[in-house]
This record gives structure tokens, C-alpha cells and sequence, in this order.
């Protein structure tokens, strides 16, 4: 079969190598017509030894043969003949093949005297190729899953069996004739692969011919192409099956069954030889006992490399049901040494499913999943839950910590409970030797926490010695052992016990051994200096330096590719003899098996990514190698083949240059090594290439091309994002990032960040990720084209190539990267209530609606600590204590006193609940460190408590009558002071409670306090009240500071409190202190679009940050008037929290579960063009998109232009009334603006010198909206039930306006919401009220249109004019036939997010309608049927649509103006489904029935009779005034 496996190892393997070694087969074999050649046993019992020696008594030549390759071993139990090796330079020889037939014969005669069994019979018959079948496939526990047979079925091969040419097809004896033996056991072999697995045996039928066996013959040839062609198809044909069944099991939990399956048969077999310690035991058993009812710290376990912690976990985990009970869910993790184990977010993956699977307990959300810091928080509160069930004890050992892929550099642990509830028990193990243990001995500071695992005494060194050899069944001869144990004086370090047995169990009776190292180090350093001498110090520095510098390990495979991708490794193997190949260059395998053998417990086997990858067992041999092997230059060039070979740089046929010492020049040979797709098909990635190649390529300092092919490939990104998560994504740009001093890779990083609400809604899909990043980045594809314009290129070509419809961003339109934006976290479950900052230490305490509460280190991003007690919603928090200590409230009436260091709780202080009825409206903590107490004020009572004792010091009770509003503890004046409802001013000694004053405030009357703040240096209170006044309030005294429009809503300080910020309304009152208290510092207020919630004062009181109820945050510039510097995306719900540390602003609300940090510095270079501050949703657009134009920020009586390349305002125009709606001409080149006062300004764009006004019908009614005609020949204005429709003729040096040709009244209640009209003066308006008409004004007829259920926000006709659209804040969109009145389809958009329309406009070949809807996405849906064919998620709320040739133009609430090419190919694919990943979110379309429309045509004549009756106003042409 040579032939054949030539043939398939130079053509078929290349092509499913990749999925053989990723997902599919497990052991391949070719099966002929030979059976052939036997193996010499390598070693014979001693009563089969007598048995044959008894038979060969008569052969003398024979027995001395046998005799001299066999020699008696007395240390194997029972003793055996061990064969002799003849030493591994030495080929097989005659003389071996006569040894064989010598012991076949005895075999065979001792077998027929019954002095042998039919197996041991069998062991003298057994040919190689039945040793490697049941070795790979009749001893497999996954039967034919994995395994392939292609047997060569040679039809009439019996026939002409006789034939020189068929003779040599089939065995043979010595002499030349057919061996009958052989031919029959090959038939009983495979006749046992077809009993036992029969879907493995896969037959080649071919015709016998003479040729077959002749190279040179084309039929020869034919033969081994048809054979190659159909191991192709079988094998791909069965990766696929066996991906299918991964992809079923993976649905069935199969992967968290495998997961503990491994875990499990691991521990077994580190417990299975145990040796001392069992005092240890003893206590650790004491100390689970007494924790089991008590809430406790975590164990650790600790000490030095191979002191044996691993398997005293394991013991531990044999031990604990007995110990507990058998009902007590034990679950071991032997950390890195599975996929699930690498790190900490596979880690609690596995350990949530098994853990809810065990209990009964619901499995962890799809939202949980996604993100580490939200499964954080489900691992604590599950252990909480299992707690709480109060029968089974679970009990969580996890040995080897410190390989854990995220603890290697992280300064904290975040996932690790730091108290365990009662009947919890989390034990962990670590070495000594490593930071993480010094992170543990940070966070966790009990000392009781900690064990060490001490060194075994000598007495029990020796006995462990003898449990391995018996175990083996060997032992040792009285001199073998004197030398051992005189090696090992004392030694109970098991590690160097293993290694002392490994050698000693390759003692034969008849060694002289030589005496051993004393120490691991020198024992590690000596097994290296012999595989050295064995195998030379080149190839074994090479493997084990390949082994180590891999991130998990290298499969058998893959170091044999590498291997052959090493040149220096090649240049040695071939120095004496040339390869056999002149078009191929491998790595002999059979040196590496040689290798692999002698490495024997050095290495373990691990399964990571699909694959069992081969990695070092010992920590102390890692650092040998790294020594030995991997000093100086030698490491990056391992890191650098590795690069190589994971890039796939030389597959696939492309050759590579050596120069072999025999050759002495160049030559180019294929190397043959695996491909390296990303996708081995359209659901399988390459995990191994994606975990590998930027690992590689960064440590081999190959860092342009970590920029060009990862990091800066969209592909990769893609791929990467798809297959692991938006995590693994970012994890490898954390790896990296910090060693590359790159802007653009930052920029890049920053921009995945970015995408996360995108990603969390939408799930991780490649339209949603090239989406995101190309409107992010196309900012900067101009300032850095080598990385960012490839990368936006990339996406440019896959959105040409996607077969499904989809909108193209043209122009960066998402907030880009690099600005104020730092960070999400998203690690609560509920709403965030309180918030608060630890800046020494660089951490966030935030406090939810459930009473969890999270500690995020926002530099790491990291979940530090949850900190679990509260039972409800989180009021307040306050970190003291240099940062150190943090204190909350909580509905549940207690206060909690934790440790931010440590995350324990130290103090649980109990308010007994108010003695009035009253329910207190607002809570404030704060913290006197002097006295070591805390004040806990509300409108109810002020409770004060030692913070040491957790003993109340006094309690003062509001009055049920006239409760407090607001109360203040003023430090410097040592005064606790309350202002109540009614507006009495208390004062009592804050040390004491003692009542010192009591008086009613002068400076206002029948006005209710709303808010209030404290200003610790004079020792005041500023309150504010339900009226508009802000009042200065101290002892004996109150002032009038000031008079807002409207109640108070809030009132907050700077730091040093001379900035005084007051929100009443949509506005921000800023104020200055002086000696009389404040003063108004700016003319002006900060104004929003909403309802102002809350704000904070910059650090230098140079800017200010204000958040408002329709989750924006405008910063605004102190120092500048009050210029609005930026308008930033809070967490998609009413900014209700802004708390500033330092230079950061952490965002967030009680109605949104996330938290956003942002940097009060901007720090972009360079920088992107700056957004249009609209914060109407009035934006108008002109010249294609050049320019925008919107009511002026702070006065609305201007219209800003803005210049959208250049990024600045270029102009204003003077309105003199607030602007209420604008519409721009494109083709006219006119603005139109409608003011609150009715009247309609006309602007040439082109021009500022004639400016037209449209005075109102009636005066002092605001223009609601207005509309263009297609043509731009007509104008609609709306009122609140009037609508003028104007005729616009061209003109110079610009159009006129004439009219209104048409003025009608509604003659409704309600008023008009939206309107579009055609060129023949017909009116589309839309209702409050979801009233929906079309007017004819030539006719004067109206037709009612079926009604939306809400306000119609938005109507739009097509070019056409024959259709029109509605939509309407139901989330209901109709498409009307304008020439029939009658609807055709009614879409409904509905998701839980966010419902309702808010613009729409038809593309321009009217095939496609675009809409804009509350949720922050963009729909397109087609005329044709109502299908949805693309939802585009852009974060902000569209308020208009512009349609373009190819797509559309749409300005953002953001200040960004969208431009998207929708590309809809012809031939849709029917399958896609644009909704299919978008959470929540549903989209229905209900057509009109025929009869419903047969009675809509009917009822139209009625209608229009009916309309008739309306008063309906011929009017006069009205004059147009010019204003000079």
C-alpha cells in the first residue's frame, strides 16, 4: 500500500486536513490485501516464556536466538523476558524477521498443546497494521464517529492469486509463497471491524488487473486518483456528519457533559495513588463542618510547584459526600486543562450550567451569557440562591488558579466570592510562587483562609515511591533501591518523587543505575541533557521550546507541521541522507514518535478548541525549557514558525526555500502542512488560528503584520467576533494593544467597545459588526489608510458582495472613537440607583434596584467585587476612608459597611424603621471619620450609629404633619438642619441631637421645598421650592437668592462650593458664590429638549455635564458663556445619575441596567469633524448633504448653518420668533422656516438679500409643520387646523411664491400632526388624535383614511405620487394607494425597547420605504409586499429622511448626518430574515382583504358627499410681503 498512501498524503490530505485535525476524524486506515509484517512482544511473562522455551528444547539454534534477545527482569510482578533493543540506528534486519518466525512456531506449537491461550497465541501473530486498528478503532469509546477504513476490494483477486503480479499484492513467505496464515487472520480482522463498526468500513472496488501494481501504468495512475478522489469525498462527507452531531450535542449540553466527564476521569486519576496527608484532611474536614452553617471565606491552598496540591483537591472532591452528605453536589475543576477552564469567563460558564443543573434552577440568560460582568453577578447570586435551599451542600474546587488564562497579569479576581454563604464551600489552589496568590493574600486578609501543603516526611516519600511502582507492578532491586533512596535523603517533594520513579521505573533487575538528582531542578535538567543525547539537543530544544511557546499546546499534528516549517530542524535531520521526495519536505514522523515516546509523563494532554492539544505537565519543566531553550533570540524565532504556520503562509502548495547540506543549493519544496482557513465552512472557525496567530505574531514582534492580517483585517474581525463573542474579540486587542503604541489600533479597539449596545440587541452578526465599525471608523480612513482604510475597504467589498439586502453606510455616522467615551459596564441585572467613586483606588461602587451592588476597576473594566446582603433597591452610597470603605442604605432598613479592598462586609447596621407613618421621598448618608459615626437623614427621622459598634447614637423623628423635605448635616458648624414642607427651619447639635433652634422661614410664603444642598463652607443650606425660589438657608436667617420660571428640580454644588448649578424645567441656572451668598453668573441658561434631571460641576468648575429625561448629556463650557462643547448618548433611558471622580463622569439611570464612563478631557487626535449640536430633531438638510441647518442652541430664534465637512457653524440667520419647523427646497435652493408666531420665512440659499414671508391665516398660530410636493412646486403649511398650500414658481434670481392658491380647516378637535402634498393640490395630513385624511382642493373633497391607533407622526408620499406611507407612535406604518383611497398593506414594528415612528420617505425609484423609529433603528421594507428587508440599529433617534439616488440621507439626534447606499439584489434570498438576531422585536404585515377594499372603493363617493357638507373656504390669493 505504499502507493497509496504516497498518492493520498501528496493530494487528498491537503484537502481535508483541516477538518480532520479540527472536527473529524479520529484514526484513518488503509486496508489492502496484506495483512502485514508481525511484531516481536516486547516482553514475555515468565510461565508464556517456559511454555515457548519448552517447545524450542529441541532447536538449539532456535533457543539461543530467543535467548540472546530476551534477558529475565525481576522487577516487573510477575517477572518477564524483556526484549533487547538493538538500539534505534539499527534497522530490522533478517535476523529479526527469523526471531520472528522462531517464536510464531513455538507459540504456535505450545498453543496446540494447550500450554497457550488463543490471545496469547495472538500476540506472536499480530501484525502492525491490526495493532494500530484496535489501538485507534476497535478500542474507541466513540466507535466509528471519527474513523474511516477504506478497504481495497480487488474483484477476482482469487482467481489469479497465483500471479507474480497479484503475489505482490498479498503476503508472502520467505520463500516467495502465499502465507495462508496471514491471509486469514487479515480476513478475521476485517470481519471484526464489520462486527464492531461497521459504518467505519468504507470499500474501493476496482477490476484485478496486471497493471495495477505497476507505477508507470496509466491504469495504475487512474486507480490511485479514483482512490484519492473518493477518501476526499468520504472524509468531508463525514466531517460535515460529525460537525452536525457537535452542533446536536452542543444543543443538548453535550459540551458541559464532556466538560465534567474529563474533569472527573482527570481527578480520578490524580487521586488514584495518595500518600500522607492526612492530617490536613482531618482538618480541612473539621473546618468544611463548622463553615457548613456559617457564612466563611473561600480556602486556598497553597505551596510550591509539584507539592502535590492537585491531587489533594481531588482526594478532597472523593471525600466531600461522605463528609456532607451524599446528597452534596461536589463539582472539580482542574483548571487549563480544558477548553472551558482556560479562563474566567468559560470557567463560569461551566460552573453556572452545572451548578443550575444540579439544583433544579433555571439556566443563565442569552443577555448573562454575553457579558462577563453580568455572569459575575449571576455566580454570586446563584451561589446566594443555592444557599438558600437549605438541603444540599455544593462545594466548588478549583485547583491551579494561577492558569488561568485571566489572572496571569489582572491585579484582582473579580469572579472569586469573597464571603461564601453557609452550605457553600469555594476552594481554590494556587502556587506560592505566583502573583495570583499575592492578589488572593490582598483581597482576602483572613489568615485562617489560608493552608499550606507542606512536603511530605521521608518515611512517606518512600511509601509514595512504592505506591507508583506497585501501581506499575514493578519493583526495585535491594541495590536499585539503596541508590534511590540515597538520591532522595529525606526527599517528600512529590514532584521529585514522580520524577525519581519515572526513572526508576525503566530500571530492569540486570541495571546499574547511576544515582540521581537530589533536586526537581537538576532532575528536570538532567531528563533534558539525556533526550539530548538520544535524540539530539537541536530537535529537543525545538519541540519543547515549540510545546511551551504555544498559548494552550500544539496537537501531534501541528508540531509535526511546524516541524516541518523549521529549516534549522530539517537541515539536521537530512544532514546524512536526502530526502525521499523531490517535490515534498516533511519531518520524519517516526523521529517524533521516538521523541514522544521518551517524553512520556512530561507531556499531558489537554482539549482546547475541539482539539487535544499536547502541553507540558510540569510547572518546573516549563521553566527549565524556558531556560535551557528559550533565552535571548531563540524565543521570537519559535513564536515566529508558529506565526508562520497558524498564518498558513506555506500551504496549500506554496513552496518554500531551504538548502539541505547534501544538496548545497536553494531548492523549493512543498512543506505539505495544514491549511489555515478562518472558517473551515460557513459555521466552523479555525479556533485554533484565531486563539494562536495573535499570540504569536506579537511575541515574535512581528507587530505590522498583527496590524495588517489580525487586528487591521475585517475578516479576522469578523471571525473572530462571530465564532467567540464581542469578548474574545476585545481580549485580543487588550493582549495586544499595550505592546504596539498604536493609535489606530486603539482608535479600533475603542470602536468595538462602542458597538456593544449594537452587539447586545441585535446579537453578533456581520452586518451589525461591519456596520458599526465602518460608521465609526470611514472618520478616520483618511488619516490612517494603512490600517483603518484597509479595514473600511474590507467592508466596503463584503457589503458589494453580501447577497442580502442591506443598508451601506457611506460617511461615519456612529459616535466615533477616541473622544469622551471610555467605557460600558454592564455588569447589574436591575436598575442603577446609586452610585459612587473610590478614586484613590480607581474603582466605582454602583447600587441597583434589586440591592446588588457592583464594584467596577474602570481602568480594567473589570467586576472587582458584588457585594451581596441588601434584599432591596440601593438609596444612597458614600466611599471614605481614602477610598477604602464604602457605606450604602437600602429600602431593606439596613446600612452595610464594606470594604472596597476586600469586598467583605464589616459592619450590618439595622434601622429599626421611622415611628411616624411617613414614607421617606429621598435619603442621604454621610460620614463624620472623626467621630466614627454615620448620619442616615431622610424626611422621616435622622438616625445617627457608630461605625464601629454599628450602636445607635440618637434618633430625632419627623413630624407626621409637616414632614421634612430636606436636611443637611453642616459639618463646620457641627449642626444637623431641616427644612419641613411647611417651612420650618430646625437646627440640632449634630454630636448630641440636641434641639438648638426652631423658626419659620421669612423670605418666601406658600411654597413647598423640592431640593436642596448643602454648602459646607458657610455652613448653609441653598434650598430650592415647588414655585421657582432658590433660598439661602442658615441659623437664625434665610435670603431670596433667586426667582426661577419654574419649580426647582435639582440643586448641586461644585467641590469647593462656588458654583451653584439649578435645574427648573428644560433649563440649567448657573450661579457664583460671593459674600452674600450666590449671584447669577450667565445671562443665559443651559437649556434642553427634556426635562433636565440632574448635573455636576467640572473639576476645575470650567464645565459643567447636565443629563435629562431623554437620555442625553450636554457638557457645556463655564468658561466659554455657557458653549455647549458636546452632546453625548447616555445609557438609553432618562439620565436620572451624573457622578464625577475626578476627571471621569460616570452616567447612568434607574431604568437602564448599564453604566457609561466618560473622560471630561478629549483627547482625539485626530480629530473627527465635530457634530451639529441640533438638539431639536428640526434638522434640515441642503447641497447633498453639504450642510444642516437647525435652531441655534440656547436661542431659538436662529437658524445655525453648519458645515458639515469642515465641522463648524458657518453662518446664523435671524428669525425673531422661535423656529418650530424647517424644510429646504433642494432643487429651488430655498429654506422655509416656521415660527411659533405663524409666520413662514423664505430663505434663498444661495443668497441672503431677499428673505420672503408667509404671514399667518390667523395671527398667533404656531406653524406645526410643513411639506414640500416632489416637484418642489408646491408647499404645505400646517396649523393647528388650517393648511395653506402655495404654489412655488422659478423665478430670478430666485423662485417666487404665490398664494396660498388653497386654504381649508379641518373642522376636528384635534390638531394636525403631519402633512404632504402632491403637485395636483392634493393634502395627506395626519391627526393627534391617528386621524388620517386626504383632501382633494380642487374638489374640496376630503377622504377619511382608515384611523391609526396614536398620533400620526409622520406621512410621506411617493415620487410618483401614486402612494403614500403613514406612520404612526403605535408602531403602525400603512401604504396607501393614493389614486384608489384605499390602504394596501398595515406593517407593524414591534418591539419592547421602544415603539413608535417617528419619519419616513420612499427611495427614489419608490420601490422601497425607509423609516426611522423610536428605538433608535432604521427600517426599509418593500412597496411591492410589506416584506422587512433590512433594520439598521444607529443609536440615535432619526428625526427626518432625505432619500438620495441610491439610498438616503437622515441627521441624527448625535449630530451626525447618516448617508447609506440600500443595496437590494434582484434575486433576494427568501431565508434571510432581517429580525432574526434582533431581540424583542417583531414585524407583521396585514393586507387589505378584497372585500374590505371593494367596500373602501364603495364608500368613497359617500365620503367625498359627505366631506361636501364641511364648510370648506375658497380663498383669496393672499399677499406675500418682501422683506428688505
Amino acid at each position: 500500500m505504499d502507493a497509496e498512501r504516497e498518492a493520498l498524503q501528496c493530494t487528498a490530505y491537503p484537502e481535508v486536513q483541516s477538518f480532520c485535525r479540527k472536527h473529524g476524524l479520529t484514526f484513518e486506515a488503509l486496508l489492502g490485501d496484506q495483512y502485514g509484517p508481525c511484531l516481536v512482544p516486547q516482553r514475555i511473562e515468565k510461565k508464556e516464556w517456559e511454555a515457548l522455551r519448552a517447545q524450542l528444547t529441541s532447536r538449539p539454534r532456535d533457543l539461543e536466538l530467543v535467548a540472546r534477545h530476551f534477558r529475565r527482569d525481576d522487577n516487573t510482578i510477575p517477572p518477564t523476558y524483556m526484549l533487547q533493543s538493538a538500539g534505534s540506528a539499527e534497522a530490522p534486519g533478517p535476523e529479526e524477521a527469523t526471531l520472528t518466525s522462531v517464536l510464531q512456531g513455538g507459540a504456535q506449537e505450545a498453543r496446540r498443546l494447550g500450554l497457550l491461550s488463543q490471545e496469547q497465541w495472538k500476540r506472536y501473530h499480530r501484525s502492525v497494521i491490526e495493532w494500530e486498528i484496535e489501538q485507534g478503532l476497535l478500542s474507541s469509546a466513540r466507535g466509528d464517529q471519527g474513523a474511516t477504513v477504506f478497504l481495497r476490494d480487488v474483484q477476482d483477486l482469487s482467481k489469479h492469486i497465483l500471479d507474480d503480479c497479484s503475489l505482490k499484492m498479498v503476503d508472502r513467505l520467505a520463500d516467495g509463497c502465499l502465507d495462508t496464515d496471514a491471509q486469514s487472520l487479515l480476513s478475521s480482522l476485517k470481519g471484526r471491524i464489520l462486527d464492531a463498526q461497521p459504518g467505519a468500513l468504507k470499500s474501493h472496488h476496482l477490476p484485478w488487473s496486471r497493471d495495477l501494481v505497476n507505477p508507470k501504468n496509466k491504469a495504475h495512475a487512474r486507480y490511485l486518483k479514483e482512490l484519492s478522489e473518493q477518501f476526499v469525498a468520504r472524509t468531508n462527507h463525514q466531517v460535515l456528519e460529525q460537525l452536525r452531531e457537535l452542533e446536536s450535542g452542543r444543543q443538548e449540553l453535550g459540551w458541559l457533559y464532556q466538560e465534567i466527564r474529563q474533569h472527573l476521569w482527570r481527578g480520578a486519576e490524580s487521586a488514584r495513588i495518595f500518600c500522607g496527608r492526612q492530617e490536613l484532611l482531618a482538618q480541612l474536614r473539621q473546618r468544611f463542618r463548622q463553615d457548613d452553617i456559617w457564612p466563611h471565606t473561600p480556602l486556598i491552598l497553597f505551596g510550591p510547584p509539584g507539592i502535590g496540591k492537585t491531587s489533594l483537591m481531588c482526594k478532597l472532591a472523593e471525600q466531600v459526600p461522605g463528609l456532607l452528605g451524599h446528597k452534596t453536589v461536589t463539582v472539580l475543576r482542574l483548571l487549563a486543562t480544558s477548553t472551558m477552564s482556560l479562563d474566567a469567563r468559560s470557567l463560569l460558564k461551566s460552573l453556572t450550567f452545572q451548578v443550575c443543573l444540579a439544583y433544579g434552577l433555571p439556566l443563565p440568560p442569552t443577555q448573562v451569557l454575553e457579558v462577563h460582568g453580568r455572569l459575575g453577578h449571576f455566580f454570586h447570586t446563584l451561589l446566594h440562591t443555592v444557599s438558600c435551599r437549605n438541603f444540599e451542600s455544593l462545594v466548588l474546587l478549583l485547583d491551579s488558579v494561577d492558569d488561568l488564562d485571566s489572572t496571569h497579569h489582572s491585579q484582582r479576581i473579580p469572579w472569586l466570592p469573597l464571603k461564601c454563604p453557609p452550605r457553600v464551600h469555594v476552594i481554590l489552589s494556587a502556587c506560592s510562587d505566583q502573583q495570583v496568590l499575592h492578589t488572593l493574600r490582598q483581597t482576602l486578609k483572613d489568615p485562617s483562609a489560608y493552608w499550606e501543603v507542606k512536603a511530605l516526611s521521608g518515611c512517606q516519600g518512600q511509601e509514595f515511591i512504592q505506591l507508583l511502582l506497585h501501581a506499575e507492578r514493578r519493583t526495585l532491586s535491594p541495590g536499585q533501591r539503596d541508590i534511590l533512596w540515597a538520591s532522595l535523603p529525606e526527599c517528600g517533594h512529590p514532584g521529585r518523587l514522580r520524577l525519581a520513579f519515572e526513572e526508576a521505573r525503566k530500571w530492569a533487575s540486570f541495571t546499574v543505575p547511576v544515582p540521581l538528582a537530589t533536586t526537581a531542578e537538576e532532575a528536570t535538567h538532567q531528563l533534558c541533557i539525556r533526550l539530548e543525547e538520544t535524540h539530539g539537543q537541536l530537535l529537543v530544544a525545538h519541540v519543547l521550546g515549540y510545546i511551551v511557546s504555544s498559548r494552550y499546546g500544539l496537537s501531534e499534528a501541528e508540531l509535526k507541521d511546524v516541524l516541518s516549517l523549521d529549516d534549522e530542524v530539517l537541515q539536521a535531520v537530512y544532514q546524512d541522507w536526502t530526502p525521499p521526495s523531490k517535490e515534498l519536505l516533511r519531518f520524519p514522523p517516526l523521529l517524533w514518535v521516538r521523541l514522544r515516546r521518551d517524553l512520556g509523563h512530561c507531556l499531558t494532554r489537554r482539549s482546547v478548541d475541539g482539539c487535544t492539544l499536547l502541553a507540558i505537565a510540569h510547572r518546573q519543566l516549563s521553566k527549565v525549557i524556558q531556560v535551557r531553550y528559550l533565552s535571548g533570540p531563540e524565543r521570537s524565532k519559535r513564536h515566529g514558525v508558529l506565526a508562520e504556520f497558524f498564518s498558513g503562509a506555506w500551504s496549500q502548495g506554496t513552496k518554500k526555500l531551504i538548502t539541505l547540506p547534501l544538496v548545497g543549493k536553494p531548492i523549493n519544496l512543498d512543506r505539505k502542512v495544514a491549511p489555515q482557513p478562518l472558517w473551515f465552512s460557513g459555521t466552523v472557525a479555525n479556533q485554533r488560528k484565531l486563539t494562536e496567530l495573535p499570540f504569536h505574531l506579537l511575541h515574535a514582534g512581528r507587530m505590522e503584520e498583527l496590524k495588517q492580517e489580525v487586528l487591521g483585517n475585517m475578516s479576522w474581525i469578523s471571525c473572530r467576533g462571530i465564532s467567540g463573542g464581542i469578548e474574545d474579540l476585545l481580549d485580543d486587542f487588550d493582549m495586544c494593544a499595550p505592546h504596539m503604541n498604536s493609535p489606530e489600533v486603539d482608535l479600533v479597539r475603542e470602536a468595538l467597545q462602542l458597538c456593544r449596545p449594537a452587539v447586545e440587541l441585535r446579537g453578533m452578526e456581520n452586518s451589525v459588526l461591519y456596520t458599526e465599525l465602518l460608521a465609526r471608523l470611514l472618520f478616520f480612513a483618511t488619516s490612517y489608510p494603512a490600517m483603518i482604510g484597509q479595514l473600511c475597504q474590507q467592508a466596503q467589498s463584503w457589503f458589494r458582495a453580501c447577497p442580502h439586502p442591506m443598508l451601506v453606510p457611506l460617511a461615519g455616522f456612529l459616535q466615533p472613537p477616541g473622544g469622551r467615551f471610555r467605557a460600558t459596564l454592564t455588569g447589574c441585572h436591575k436598575g442603577v440607583t446609586a452610585i459612587a467613586w473610590s478614586l484613590e483606588e480607581k474603582l466605582l461602587v454602583v447600587g441597583t434596584q434589586d440591592g446588588a451592588m457592583v464594584v467596577w476597576d474602570v481602568e480594567e473594566q473589570q467586576v472587582v467585587h458584588v457585594l451581596t446582603g441588601h434584599t432591596a433597591e440601593v438609596w444612597c452610597i458614600r466611599v471614605f476612608a481614602l477610598g477604602t470603605f464604602a457605606i450604602s442604605a437600602s429600602k431593606d432598613h439596613t446600612l452595610r459597611l464594606w470594604s472596597l479592598l476586600s469586598g467583605q462586609e464589616k459592619l450590618t447596621i439595622l434601622d429599626r424603621g421611622s415611628p411616624t407613618s411617613i414614607e421617606p421621598q429621598s435619603w442621604e448618608l454621610h460620614v463624620d471619620e472623626m467621630n466614627k459615626v454615620v448620619y442616615l437623614t431622610s424626611s422621616a427621622k435622622i438616625s445617627v450609629w457608630n461605625l464601629e459598634t454599628a450602636k445607635l447614637v440618637f434618633c430625632i423623628p419627623g413630624y407626621a404633619s409637616d414632614p421634612w423635605a430636606c436636611v443637611a448635616v453642616l459639618a463646620a458648624r457641627g449642626v444637623l438642619l431641616s427644612v419641613s414642607k411647611g417651612g420650618q427651619v430646625s437646627l440640632w447639635d449634630s454630636t448630641t441631637g440636641k434641639l438648638q433652634e426652631k423658626h419659620q422661614l421669612s423670605s418666601i410664603k406658600e411654597e413647598t421645598p423640592t431640593c436642596a444642598v448643602s454648602i459646607q463652607t458657610q455652613a448653609k443650606l441653598v434650598t430650592g421650592f415647588s414655585s421657582g425660589s432658590i433660598v439661602l438657608v442658615s441659623s437664625g436667617e434665610d435670603r431670596l437668592l433667586e426667582k426661577l420660571p419654574e419649580a426647582v428640580g435639582f440643586l448641586v454644588v461644585s467641590e469647593d462650593d462656588s458654583v451653584l448649578a439649578a435645574g427648573f424645567g428644560r433649563c440649567v441656572r448657573i450661579f457664583l458664590a460671593d459674600s452674600q451668598g450666590f449671584h447669577r453668573f450667565m445671562a443665559t441658561d443651559l437649556e434642553h429638549e427634556d426635562v433636565v434631571e440632574t448635573a455636576v460641576v467640572g473639576p476645575e468648575n470650567n464645565m459643567i455635564v447636565t443629563g435629562s429625561r431623554d437620555a442625553l448629556i450636554q457638557m457645556w463650557s463655564l468658561s466659554e458663556q455657557g458653549t455647549l462643547l458636546d452632546v453625548l448618548e447616555g445609557v438609553g433611558a432618562p439620565a436620572s445619575l451624573l457622578v464625577r471622580g475626578g476627571i471621569l463622569v460616570a452616567s447612568a439611570s434607574s431604568k437602564s441596567s448599564s453604566v457609561k464612563v466618560w473622560d471630561l478631557r478629549s483627547t482625539q487626535k485626530p480629530r473627527s469633524p465635530a457634530p451639529f449640536l441640533d438638539r431639536t430633531g428640526l434638522a434640515a438638510v441642503s447641497h447633498h448633504g453639504s450642510y444642516v441647518y437647525f435652531p441655534k442652541v440656547g436661542d431659538k430664534n436662529k437658524v445655525t448653518i453648519w458645515d458639515l465637512a469642515e465641522g463648524e457653524e458657518q453662518d446664523s440667520l435671524d428669525m425673531s420668533n422661535e423656529v418650530r419647523c424647517l424644510e429646504v427646497a433642494e432643487q429651488a435652493k430655498l429654506l422655509f422656516t416656521g415660527l411659533v408666531s405663524g409666520i413662514v420665512l423664505v430663505f434663498p440659499l444661495n443668497s441672503r438679500q431677499d428673505v420672503l414671508c408667509i404671514p399667518p391665516p390667523e395671527a398667533r398660530k404656531a406653524v406645526n409643520c410643513m411639506s414640500l410636493s416632489k416637484s418642489e412646486d408646491r408647499l404645505a403649511i400646517a396649523y393647528d387646523n388650517i393648511v395653506l398650500v402655495l404654489d412655488i414658481s422659478p423665478g430670478d434670481p430666485c423662485p417666487t411664491i404665490e398664494g396660498p392658491t388653497y386654504t381649508f380647516y379641518t373642522q376636528l378637535p384635534e390638531t394636525i400632526a403631519s402633512v404632504a402634498v402632491l403637485a395636483d393640490y392634493r393634502v395627506l395630513y395626519g391627526m393627534t388624535d391617528g386621524g388620517l385624511f386626504l383632501y382633494n382642493c380642487a374638489s374640496s373633497k376630503v377622504f377619511p383614511l382608515e384611523a391609526h391607533g396614536s398620533r400620526v407622526s409622520c406621512v410621506a408620499v411617493s415620487h410618483g405620487e401614486q402612494l403614500a406611507m403613514s406612520g404612526a407612535e403605535d408602531a403602525l406604518l400603512c401604504l396607501w394607494d393614493l389614486q384608489a383611497c384605499r390602504g394596501m398593506f398595515q406593517m407593524s414594528y414591534e418591539s419592547s425597547y421602544c415603539r413608535g415612528v417617528r419619519c419616513a420617505c420612499f427611495s427614489k425609484d419608490d420601490k422601497y420605504v425607509f423609516a426611522g423609529m423610536k428605538d433608535r433603528s432604521i427600517i426599509a421594507w418593500s412597496v411591492l409586499d410589506g416584506t422587512l428587508l433590512a433594520v439598521q440599529f444607529v443609536h440615535a433617534v432619526i428625526s427626518r429622511i432625505i432619500p438620495t439616488s441610491s439610498g438616503f440621507m437622515a441627521p441624527t439626534s448625535h449630530g451626525y448626518l447618516i448617508r447609506e447606499h440600500f443595496q437590494c439584489p434582484s434575486a433576494r434570498a427568501s431565508q434571510q430574515e432581517p429580525l432574526k438576531n434582533f431581540k424583542r422585536a417583531v414585524w407583521l404585515v396585514k393586507r387589505q382583504r378584497k372585500e374590505q377594499l371593494t367596500a373602501a372603493e364603495a364608500s368613497q363617493d359617500t365620503g367625498s358627499v359627505a366631506a361636501e357638507g364641511k364648510e370648506l373656504q375658497s380663498n383669496k390669493r393672499s399677499q406675500v410681503c418682501l422683506i428688505l
